[in-house]
């Protein structure tokens, strides 16, 4: 099973493309040393309060897939800099 959870946030503390890459790639390091994931910004490079990231999990039981890329979104939820605006699941 392969899952795929794409979220979309505001950044409020970024009042620059360099103050946002700072907290994006921190966020991204982060969830990449800590989950079993693939985890990429995918839209918004050039906007300096948006995000969008893709995390991608695979595994043999959807409900460990699952757990797992709750356990991302919740990890980034606990930013406070960060509001999760959108969120989408896919399962191929």
């Amino acid at each position: 099973m392969i899952g795929v959870l794409s979220l979309e946030a505001v950044i409020y503390e970024a009042g620059s493309l360099k103050e946002k890459r700072s907290v994006t790639k921190s966020v991204a390091d982060r969830v990449r040393r800590k989950f079993n994931v693939s985890f990429a910004e995918v839209d918004h490079q050039e906007v300096w309060q948006r995000v969008k990231w893709v995390a991608v999990t695979v595994s043999g039981d959807k409900q460990a897939a699952e757990r797992e890329l709750q356990a991302v979104l919740s990890f980034i939820d606990s930013f406070p800099s960060l509001d999760p605006s959108r969120i989408e699941w896919e399962w191929l």
